[in-house]
């Protein structure tokens, strides 16, 4: 009789029959904690806004939230390649939740403080910059190859979901029960995070090339690894300037809401609902679909057609606001399938002792680069107006997609040569 064929993850690993069992364990509670830290944060920023009615510390609080981890993200894929990646996210989630727990006793007896607040807020973007590397570095020894984009799209659609539900949640809470008990809730989150992850087992890798060199060569050993496969760092670049022109229609969304619509803080709210239930929903057919093999074809499809709304967004009369919503919620669905297909292609094409290091660059890019395109654009955009700054930023969108589509070594990405990554 022959033998049963062997199941194989992303990485080459075998699995168990019941690996997705193990997926299902981490992913609860990492939904769990993802949703009370979202409120949690939320209410943090109220808190904030409320206390100081500063556009000023609102800028503070965002710059410590993304600046530690776009920092601090290279050096967590080096510790995840030189150690156990379940151990570093359990330290990671447990060092959260206390920094939630501790907020929380001291808001509870009245000592709170925009200082205490924004060492949270670093805190917590600290210990993503260690969790996140570890995190997208396991998924490929725990999943099959045919189902990896799904999984890296469950990531997506839990944080769209609770984008859309968790600051209304979070606010909530703060406004009946106090602030306090919405950071007691975070660390109860994070303590379903570190159950999920301490009830299952996760491989261990370790790259022993990485034992003698300082952090710099090992930095220097996870680029060698995206450069392994032709196309990949071309692709990656074009990424970086993708973020550079993306990100600053997030910061800009309110302001064409209340310039250009004349609209007040419930239309502002109503345009990014509809881009998250957009955005859940295009994760939801992903996760149905799988997404396919060309993965890099669908990156650029998505990222062309975000181009094309966003640029239809600027052609709007002052009249056209539903048009604009619904435009919002088109461009969620078309961004859906973006960061999960990019995501699955590194991990495809890198092998799994050098893949930490290899997304903790990628993750420093897009914390280094949204601030570079937030200011670059609100400079634009003061100078030519809200409106025509939709449309030539879409345009740009929509170009950078055909160009970096059109460049045959990006396309190869498609093809499954993973011998070539491996050399």
């Amino acid at each position: 009789m022959a033998e049963p064929t062997k199941l194989l993850s992303a990485s080459g690993r075998e699995l168990p029959q019941k690996w997705f069992t193990v997926i299902a364990i981490i992913w609860i509670g990492q939904a769990i904690s993802i949703v009370t830290s979202y409120a949690a944060g939320y209410a943090a920023i109220w808190y904030i806004t409320v206390e100081t009615n500063s556009a000023l510390w609102l800028a503070v609080a965002a710059i410590c939230a993304y600046l530690p981890q776009g920092l601090l993200s290279p050096f967590g894929g080096v510790i995840a390649d030189k150690f156990n990646r379940r151990s570093i996210m359990i330290i990671a989630d447990a060092l959260i939740g206390i920094v939630s727990l501790v907020l929380g006793i001291v808001i509870l007896m009245g000592q709170a403080s925009i200082g205490f607040i924004l060492f949270m807020i670093i805190a917590r973007s600290v210990g993503t910059a260690f969790h996140g590397p570890a995190m997208l570095a396991a998924m490929p020894m725990l999943v099959p190859e045919k189902h990896l984009l799904r999984i890296n799209t469950l990531d997506q659609l839990i944080w769209s979901v609770a984008g859309i539900g968790a600051p209304v949640f979070g606010i909530f809470l703060y406004e009946v029960l106090g602030f306090h008990s919405v950071m007691f809730l975070d660390f109860a989150g994070a303590i379903f995070a570190v159950i999920g992850l301490l009830l299952v087992k996760i491989p261990t890798t370790h790259d022993l090339a990485a034992d003698d060199k300082n952090i710099f060569a090992n930095l220097a050993d996870g680029w060698r690894a995206l450069g392994k496969r032709k196309g990949l760092i071309t692709l990656i670049f074009g990424v970086g300037i993708g973020m550079v022109i993306f990100s600053p229609l997030g910061a800009l969304f309110p302001l064409m809401v209340a310039d250009f619509f004349n609209g007040d803080g419930y239309m502002a709210s109503l345009t990014e609902a509809a881009f998250g239930i957009g955005m859940a929903g295009g994760s939801i057919v992903l996760l149905a679909w799988g997404g396919g093999k060309k993965l890099v074809r669908l990156i650029s499809a998505s990222v062309f057609f975000v181009g094309i709304v966003t640029a239809a967004c600027g052609l709007l009369t002052t009249d056209m606001f539903i048009v604009f919503v619904v435009l919002c919620a088109l461009m969620g669905i078309a961004f859906a399938g973006f960061n999960g297909p990019f995501i699955t292609v590194i991990q495809k094409n890198v092998p799994e002792e050098k893949l930490g290091r290899a997304l903790g660059l990628i993750t420093t890019m897009g914390g280094l680069t949204s601030p570079i395109g937030i200011g670059l654009g609100g400079l634009l955009a003061d100078k030519i107006g809200i409106a025509p700054f939709f449309l030539v930023d879409g345009i740009l969108f929509a170009i950078l997609a055909a160009v970096v589509f059109g460049i045959k070594r990006v396309r190869d990405l498609d093809k499954d040569t993973k011998e070539e990554a491996a050399a």
